[in-house]
């Protein structure tokens, strides 16, 4: 959940453009929160305060009117009686990472996944996109390996990840589709030796890279054992008093590694990285 506001503020200088090197700042003074990070924070509030995901992010986006929603996600925030609309873009997919912290099964993982999903994003493939997300953060902080995640994906959801990757990086383009975008980062993550790399391998993509980096750094963060202190730092700095005492409180709660600056005293800096299950439930 930190990977994916880490690589949402990272991304955001970059959507659009193709920077094409990964030696780009990883933070600047234009790094932003997006839309990515807010909905993120909604459906870890939700899982909180056991709230039902569709109030949360109509709640949490109304707050943040101008983060950078797409056109159809703006009118059914803005309509308490708007029900979901077919969409298979990738927002169901960067806001799920909390799910695959917050529980305990492979299968609540699914079902929740589903379940954050369906406020908008009904159609079969936004769905599979929120599960692909969330049972790959589930599983790799679970043990398994970046190897087994992706056979997992690829089992499961038919997601052809080193494939989609390579074909991102031959013809680059702006893909906001959840089987676009999905397969993409998650190959990234599968790719990169620690958080960091995979935040900027997924920027150097460009596009729509305040995504495909959310997306990645949400898997690489379970892989990885946690997104660098100083970086979180950085991070942090960047979100207003409301979202950070949230994403504090939800790291607290459900043992992410977050760094000493940011949690209480007498407060381990790190999480268990589970008890090594693995995905045949």
């Amino acid at each position: 959940m930190i990977g994916a506001i880490t690589g949402d503020v990272a991304g955001s200088v970059y959507e659009r453009t193709r920077p094409g090197a990964k030696a780009v700042p990883l933070l600047s003074s234009r790094s932003r929160f997006t839309d990515d990070s807010v909905l993120t924070i909604a459906v870890a509030s939700a899982i909180l305060h056991d709230e039902d995901y569709g109030s949360s992010i109509r709640k949490w986006a109304r707050r943040y009117p101008y983060a950078g929603y797409e056109g159809r996600f703006k009118k059914w925030m803005s309509n308490d009686e708007a029900g979901p609309y077919g969409s298979y873009g990738n927002g169901s997919a960067m806001r799920v990472s909390p799910v695959g912290w917050a529980f305990e099964s492979l299968d609540r993982v699914l079902a929740e996944a589903e379940r954050t999903a369906g406020p908008t994003h009904n159609h079969p493939e936004g769905v599979k996109g929120a599960q692909a997300v969330a049972s790959a953060v589930f599983l790799a902080r679970t043990g398994s390996t970046a190897a087994e995640v992706e056979d997992f994906l690829a089992d499961r959801f038919g997601y052809d990840c080193r494939g989609s990757l390579e074909k991102a990086r031959r013809e680059p383009h702006f893909d906001v589709t959840c089987q676009g975008t999905v397969p993409t980062a998650a190959a990234v993550a599968f790719e990169a030796s620690g958080v960091e790399g995979a935040i900027r391998s997924a920027v150097a993509l460009g596009g729509d890279a305040d995504t495909i980096a959310c997306i990645a750094g949400a898997i690489a963060e379970a892989l990885h054992g946690g997104v660098p202190f100083d970086i979180q730092a950085g991070v942090f700095g960047r979100l207003d008093d409301t979202l950070r005492t949230v994403a504090v409180e939800f790291a607290l709660k459900y043992r992410l590694s977050l760094a000493p600056s940011l949690r209480g005293p007498g407060r381990p800096a790190r999480g268990s990285r589970g008890s090594g299950m693995r995905w045949k439930s």
